[in-house]
Order: structure tokens, then C-alpha cells, then sequence
């Protein structure tokens, strides 16, 4: 963590360089299009809520059949009836998820799945008033969905990411893992909480094409390895 600071400091002239030519010229995708919820096979009822940000909502994919949550539906789908909603958006870090979900009507959910936590990396903040606001947000989706089981997916690694430029790739690559690491300790004491790894030996090459988001392989890989970790618990049906 010092050694990051002072990389930091020393290097904050280029990283603001970088940072600003990003922004100005990196490719914007648009979130994936289709329904946002639905209904998807038969047998025991299961209520299935997924929160996040671009990556949630399907950035790189064309449609959401192709993104993460269309393809983790459908695997659920082979073994219960499942009752789906997804409530994501483009930019959103932990603490504007949690003022949005504070101001809506949440339907009842089993299960819900938390994709959080690039965004929140990538603008700096501290990471102890984000942890305090993650543990926030999981107390309100257990409070307002009454769900038995909370899956928190971990921050993809920034760090390989083809669009970020050196030396800004590296820091935010060790600012993610740092974040991640954190949250994943915190998320120990929790029995009714699962954290969830992405898939090992994803292929930059499969990104999208704005080298920021994944790509809908990487979306069928990230899904499957979920529905895999979410049934092998048994079930959570109601």
C-alpha cells in the first residue's frame, strides 16, 4: 500500500494524462438490450435478483441472452423455475447502487448475486468507506428481499485489462486486487454469503471490443461457473 502511494504521487502527472485521454476517447458499448426480467423453467420456484454495474447490465453483448445475466438464467433454469430481475447500469459504484435500491420496491428474492466494485477502484476512494458501504448494501438486499443467500462476485482484475495504458493498469491492477482481498475477508464472517471467483485463464482476447468489458464467452464462462457455485450449495427455493 506505500508503495503504491508513492507510485502515485510520483507518477500523478502521467496518470492524470492518461486518465483524461481514456475518457475522452475510449470506445462507450452500450448496455446489452432485452427484458431485464422474466420467467425461465420449470420445477421448484426460485427468485433470482443480480445488482451491479456495466458488467451486470451486459456491456459487450449485444443482447441479454448473450450477456452474464441471460446466460445464468438459463443455466438455473434446467433445475428450477426461475424468477428473474436484474437491476444494473453503466458506471454504478457500490454507494449510488445502494441509494438506488433505497429509493425502489424490491420483489422478493432467494438469491441475490452482487456485481460491484471496478467502479468504486477506478475513482479513487477510500477502500474503508467502501467496505462500510458494501456491508450497507448487503444488509439492506437481505432486509428488503428477504434472501437466503447473497452471492458477492470478485473484482475482475484490472490489471489485464487491454485498454489501460502503463503505469495506470499497474495501480489500478494492485488498487483492484487490494479491494478485492478486503472484501473477500470481510465476507468470512458472513454464513449466508458466498464469494465468488471469476473463472481462472480468461483471454483478454475474448473481451469486448472496447478492452474493458467482458465479451459474451466471457460472459458464458463467468455464468456457468456461477449457476455451478449456486447449485452446488443445494437448494433455496421457496
Amino acid at each position: 500500500m506505500i508503495l503504491d502511494a508513492v507510485a502515485t504521487a510520483v507518477l500523478s502527472p502521467m496518470l492524470i494524462v492518461q486518465a483524461l485521454f481514456l475518457r475522452k476517447r475510449a470506445l462507450r458499448l452500450p448496455e446489452a438490450a432485452g427484458p431485464r426480467a422474466g420467467v425461465i423453467g420449470t420445477g421448484a420456484a426460485l427468485h433470482l435478483l443480480i445488482v451491479g454495474d456495466s458488467s451486470a447490465a451486459g456491456v459487450g453483448s449485444d443482447t441479454q441472452d448473450h450477456a452474464f445475466a441471460g446466460q445464468l438464467v438459463r443455466a438455473l433454469g434446467a433445475h428450477a423455475r426461475v424468477q428473474w430481475h436484474l437491476i444494473a447500469n453503466t458506471g454504478a459504484t457500490t454507494p449510488s447502487t445502494l441509494a438506488r435500491l433505497e429509493n425502489e420496491t424490491l420483489s422478493k428474492a432467494d438469491i441475490v448475486i452482487v456485481i460491484l466494485g471496478v467502479n468504486d477502484v477506478t475513482r479513487g476512494g477510500p477502500m474503508a468507506g467502501w467496505l462500510r458501504c458494501h456491508a450497507r448494501l448487503r444488509l439492506l438486499l437481505r432486509a428488503r428481499t428477504g434472501a437466503t443467500r447473497l452471492y458477492i462476485s470478485e473484482i475482475p482484475p484490472l490489471g489485464g485489462f487491454p485498454l489501460l495504458p502503463h503505469p495506470l493498469r499497474w495501480l489500478l491492477g494492485r488498487r483492484a486486487i487490494r479491494f478485492d482481498r478486503a472484501l473477500a475477508h470481510a465476507l468470512d464472517a458472513e454464513a449466508d454469503t458466498r464469494y465468488v471467483r471469476l473463472p481462472q485463464g480468461l483471454d483478454p482476447a475474448d473481451m469486448a471490443e472496447d478492452g474493458f468489458h467482458p465479451g459474451p464467452e466471457i460472459y458464458a464462462t463467468w455464468a456457468k461457473e456461477m449457476a455451478r457455485r449456486i447449485l452446488s450449495d443445494g437448494p433455496s427455493y421457496r
